[in-house]
């Protein structure tokens, strides 16, 4: 009877040239730059929250006084009511969108008209991502201004005049005018990202569907969707992440106005620090927004890496 051999593995950590503190100087400046720019300055906003500053002079510290505020204060959650309708307009519907665009984008335009036109069509897509924020935001303020805006010179030309309206300045009108802007700018990124996750996709998954007669929406239900739930988790995250932190189109567009109607946290916290000069509950705010988009950053991954150990 012939004897078994069993060849051992070397452990990695008795390779030669695998000592783990043989990598530890190159990660000596990622771990100095996370240092620096997010452990030291969250800990401090930290502080800051916890005490009375007006940017200048000394430094008073107030306890919890200013979280007590928070919690009482329906500015703060007024912000995070809108900053709701922000995920609405950033994450819900361009991602349900992005979803069909890129599908008829794959199945349809490129395989009736070729890959360049597909390309060329979300190029287009991807256009206002390209531009930087406050770039676009200017862009549509113009088209939305109310005396000589894009929107109101067309309405007059094709004789609805009496429809003409200060769709940023109004109460009624702003939010909703300001989720539009925000769908145009993001709808890109969840198209490209899809894209790209569909070229993986096997034919032949496509053609068994066609043989078993399914439709266009069967197979995009069947074939399409769990093929990129690692795309959709991914374009799900980050999109919120963004929305959570939405700044620059409320900054240039509406000023968190009229009255609170567009207020986001972001800019909320802004107004504090920078023009009531409220340093400490300006810190209490932002503190506020990044300890949500931690717990819901951390709930989303573990949901995440369940999704994928099942898919799997």
């Amino acid at each position: 009877m012939s004897q078994q051999v069993v060849t051992k593995k070397p452990a990695l950590s008795r390779l030669p040239g695998s000592r783990p503190s043989k990598f530890l100087p190159y990660l000596i400046p990622g771990l100095v730059a996370l240092l620096v720019i997010v452990i030291v300055p969250f800990g401090w906003n930290i502080y800051l929250s916890l005490t009375r500053w007006r940017g200048v002079g000394p430094v008073k510290f107030v306890g919890f006084a200013n979280w007590q505020r928070l919690m009482a204060d329906a500015t703060f959650w007024k912000s995070f009511l809108n900053s709701f309708w922000i995920i609405v307009a950033i994450v819900v519907i361009p991602t349900a969108l992005g979803l069909l665009i890129s599908s008829v984008l794959t199945d349809v335009i490129q395989k009736k008209f070729g890959s360049g036109n597909a390309s060329f069509i979300r190029a287009l897509y991807y256009l206002p991502q390209l531009l930087p924020v406050a770039v676009a935001s200017v862009i549509m303020g113009w088209i939305f201004r109310p005396d000589d805006g894009a929107v109101n010179d067309l309405l007059e030309k094709i004789g609805l005049g009496s429809l003409q309206h200060n769709w940023l300045g109004d109460a009624d009108s702003a939010l909703p005018i300001l989720m539009v802007i925000l769908i145009w700018i993001q709808l890109g990124y969840p198209i490209v990202i899809f894209m790209s996750g569909l070229q993986r996709v096997d034919p032949e998954l496509y053609e068994a569907a066609s043989l078993d007669g399914a439709n266009w929406w069967q197979k995009f239900r069947v074939v399409t969707l769990p093929s990129i739930v690692p795309e959709l988790l991914v374009v799900i995250l980050t999109a919120t992440i963004g929305a959570l932190k939405t700044f620059g189109p409320v900054y240039l567009l509406t000023k968190g106005g009229p009255g609170t109607t567009t207020i986001v946290p972001s800019y909320y916290s802004y107004n504090q620090f920078f023009q009531l000069h409220q340093v400490g509950y300006g810190a209490a705010i932002s503190t506020a927004l990044t300890l949500v988009i931690i717990v819901f950053s951390v709930i989303f991954t573990i949901i995440q890496g369940r999704v994928e150990k099942n898919a799997a």
